[in-house]
């Protein structure tokens, strides 16, 4: 199966998910769900040879996958639990289910107390239906509690593990493919420069809005004049006249639901990672979106005071913009009916008028303002809407 013929297991949430602000209320406990025999390969997977498997119970939600809790007795007679993640989108889900396994093993090795130890990753060998690949993940277990942790804790923790993990190159990038949920994002390079590695992210990201939705001709000269112009105009100068920025390890995905407070320590964690080096800031373009409780002020600020503003300081804002591009696009090709695209495109644009007005001018044919609300796709819903409130009335 390839990555845009995948659907969600689950039907996702548009507003939870791709919506334009957050709710007010709180985020649904995680609760244990109905049991499964787990399959043979996960057993075999296990860390300590002769485990017996106690139980295994759906645990929380996954749009791509399962996720589950497995209480297990060791030899020694001592209860062991796991927390277990599947995919059932054969290459697709091997591809997602390695590059994870990848990344918290790397998270994990800087930042144990933040990011919980992975065991394992393989393949089910008891096939249920010929052809079926399903992919998994073993991992230390912790039960979710509020979501997302304290700003203050929270912050600190992340600010330290960017600050204390060092790229193997000294370069920007990863040794392998991690995915942005199923979305396979360009990550297996290596990068002196970070404005050429975003560049490569963001295109990549554009290429697969198109494969997705099909031609938008303004949008796209849009992201053209985003690429070849306001990147290097934005980011080339972290690494100019004597500036420099370290390649930190991100998460690479920090939303509400990526993160919790974990029960047993009261102490924030973070999970599901798509993780690479990059610019520490990179990290936080995903908290702009108001549709993640992320955004709110307090989880920002206190960023800050733990991971000081890269220079020039006054760019940061217009970065944190840049930045939120690349998660709000693939948020637009994840998750149907959202509105993310026409934001995408509202907010380039935003970036254009500022940093490029002639060549903004020049794409919109010398409409000032133009072309801020004309997704065809919204146009023709708009349309379909108009037609059966007249068949109505």
């Amino acid at each position: 199966m390839s990555i845009m013929e995948a659907v969600p297991i689950h039907t996702p949430d548009v507003d939870r998910h791709g919506g334009e602000e957050a709710s007010a209320d709180l985020l649904p406990k995680l609760a244990l769900g109905s049991s499964f025999e787990p399959d043979s390969g996960v057993i075999q997977a296990l860390p300590i040879p002769g485990t017996r498997v106690i139980s295994a119970r759906n645990y929380g939600m996954s749009l791509w996958g399962r996720t589950a809790r497995i209480d297990a007795q060791l030899p020694t007679g001592e209860t062991k639990i796991y927390f277990l993640k599947t995919s059932n989108l054969g290459d697709a889900g091997r591809l997602k289910i390695e590059g994870e396994f990848e990344s918290l093993r790397a998270l994990n090795a800087v930042s144990p107390s933040l990011v919980p130890f992975v065991y394992n990753w393989g393949k089910f060998k008891d096939r249920k239906s010929p052809g079926e690949q399903v992919y998994f993940l073993l991992a230390e277990f912790r039960e979710v509690g509020e979501q997302p942790p304290n700003p203050v804790a929270f912050t600190a923790r992340v600010a330290d593990l960017h600050q204390r993990s060092v790229s193997p190159t000294g370069k920007f990038g990863f040794h392998i493919t991690t995915c942005h949920a199923i979305l396979p994002q360009v990550t297996d390079c290596w990068e002196e420069s970070w404005s050429a590695l975003y560049k490569k992210q963001l295109a990549h990201m554009v290429k697969r809005d198109r494969e997705k939705h099909g031609d938008w001709p303004e949008f796209y000269r849009i992201c053209d004049l985003v690429l070849e112009k306001v990147i290097p105009r934005l980011l080339e100068p972290l690494q100019s006249d004597g500036r420099s920025i370290k390649p930190c390890l991100v998460h690479g995905n920090l939303w509400d639901e990526n993160t919790a407070t974990d029960m047993e320590t009261g102490e924030p964690f973070i999970f599901d990672g798509s993780s690479f080096y990059a610019h520490n800031e990179y990290e936080i373009g995903n908290w702009r979106a108001a549709r993640h409780r992320l955004s709110d002020k307090m989880y920002v600020r206190n960023y800050k005071r733990n991971f000081p503003v890269s220079e020039p300081e006054d760019e940061w804002d217009d970065r944190n913009l840049l930045y939120s591009l690349r998660y709000d696009l693939g948020t637009a090709i994840l998750i149907p009916g959202c509105n993310q695209r026409q934001v995408v495109k509202e907010n380039m644009t935003l970036l254009c008028q500022k940093f490029f007005p002639e060549e903004l001018l020049d794409i919109q044919g010398g409409r000032i303002g133009a072309g801020l609300r004309d997704d065809p796709k919204l146009e023709e819903e708009e349309e379909e809407e108009e037609e059966e409130e007249e068949e109505e009335e």
